[in-house]
């Protein structure tokens, strides 16, 4: 029997050794703002994991994590960074496709090996986060230390951007 994608989350986790926290969520409630509502977490402690494609030459994909109430600089940081004139959020089913996880569960632990993830500096000043579970019926908090402990991690700055914060239109 395989391992679903929330045990290979947990268990890459544990094996950073810092602490883990599994919550049980309402797969109905697994997107962030419907999450941090019903079961009172700030978004500030909240972090999303959004994989976002180079759509220049062949299609090159990265997950990255920020921090729920800001917004991921796509057209500034990620494209310059992906090399790419071109980039976009990957889709629900390209998301599925290249993680297993579902939009609402996605986790960097437990992601391919070969996926890139960033993870904005600012999830780093939190105590703890919490995190997608794998699956839309989990979610974790931990300390944000134990991401920077997850092989293939990368902690960058301005990563995300403050609400309210204008950046250039998206490109499709």
């Amino acid at each position: 029997m395989s391992e679903s994608n929330a045990e290979r989350a947990r268990a890459a986790l544990l094996a950073t050794g810092f602490p883990l926290e599994v919550m049980d969520c309402d797969p109905a409630l697994a997107d962030t703002a419907a999450f941090c509502a019903h079961y009172g977490v700030a978004p500030e402690d909240s972090a999303n994991t959004i994989l976002v494609k180079g759509k220049t030459g062949e299609s090159r994909y990265v997950a990255c994590v920020v921090l729920a109430h800001t917004r991921l600089d796509v057209n500034r940081t990620v494209r310059k960074r992906l090399g790419s004139r071109r980039v976009s959020f990957a889709s629900a089913e390209e998301t599925r496709a290249l993680t297993g996880m579902e939009i609402g569960g996605v986790t960097p632990p437990g992601l391919p090996a070969d996926l890139a993830v960033w993870v904005d500096a600012r999830v780093m000043e939190r105590e703890r986060i919490v995190l997608g579970g794998g699956d839309r019926a989990t979610k974790l908090r931990v300390p944000p230390a134990a991401l920077a402990a997850l092989p293939g991690v990368e902690i960058v700055p301005g990563l995300a951007v403050e609400p309210g914060v204008a950046t250039e239109p998206a490109e499709e």
